[in-house]
């Protein structure tokens, strides 16, 4: 489960840290969805109380991170095609707004990620692609200068980590959006803000279409 070793001069409440430490955990892929949290071994690995733990679970409930079920315990969430729809409503409206109207733009940090992204696909490995894009995603919402819209990325990239888990069966979508991202980030470097935030908004959208697509495949082959 990792090490408590992580800071937490940045947190107001150990409880706030205890939720950024689970949530970092279900965003780098480290918890799948369905995975059963533990109070016994959580509370003794992050060295917190019990009582502690659970007010970290309401945060993450609250993000639909994860979910409670009466007389089971808590579950890392397996979002659906409504969350899709709810999280992608959220990026279209807080990323291209990031991308033309932010103040703070760092090249070295997206070409950093885009280098990221390119020796994950030489690699061939879908989880570290996976989270390449979502650090080019955390790097665009950077742009605004707002630790608090920083902060509601993050929550958004963590459920949006979950969604990723069905799409193991697709490597393809992957490999397009690492290409995608080299293209934008070219268009910031030019400062063309306005053609990179169109991009970007088709970007999203032909990512939604995707996930829903897929999606509705796999609930179909359930019924």
């Amino acid at each position: 489960m990792g090490d408590i070793s992580a800071d937490r001069a940045g947190h107001v409440t150990t409880t706030a840290w205890v939720a950024a430490v689970l949530r970092s955990r279900i965003a780098a892929g480290d918890l799948p969805p369905g995975t059963k949290l533990s109070e016994q071994q959580l509370a003794a690995s992050l060295q917190v109380s019990r009582n502690t733990l659970r007010e970290a679970f309401t945060i993450l409930a609250s993000e639909s991170i994860v979910t409670r079920y009466p007389n089971r315990g808590v579950f890392v969430a397996s979002p659906g095609t409504g969350a899709v729809r709810e999280i992608y409503q959220m990026r279209r409206i807080l990323e291209p707004a990031a991308v033309l109207w932010g103040p703070e733009l760092d090249l070295a940090r997206f070409d950093a990620v885009i280098r990221e992204g390119e020796e994950a696909k030489s690699r061939g490995s879908i989880p570290d692609m996976a989270t390449a894009n979502q650090n080019f995603h955390q790097t665009v919402v950077s742009m605004s200068g707002s630790p608090h819209l920083q902060q509601a990325m993050r929550c958004l990239l963590a459920e949006m980590r979950l969604v990723f888990h069905a799409m193991s069966t697709k490597p393809d979508s992957h490999i397009r959006y690492a290409d995608e991202n080299a293209v934008f980030v070219e268009l910031l470097r030019a400062g063309r803000r306005s053609e990179a935030a169109h991009a970007l908004r088709g970007y999203l959208d032909a990512a939604e279409a995707d996930l829903l697509e897929h999606l509705e495949s796999l609930e179909q082959l359930r019924i």
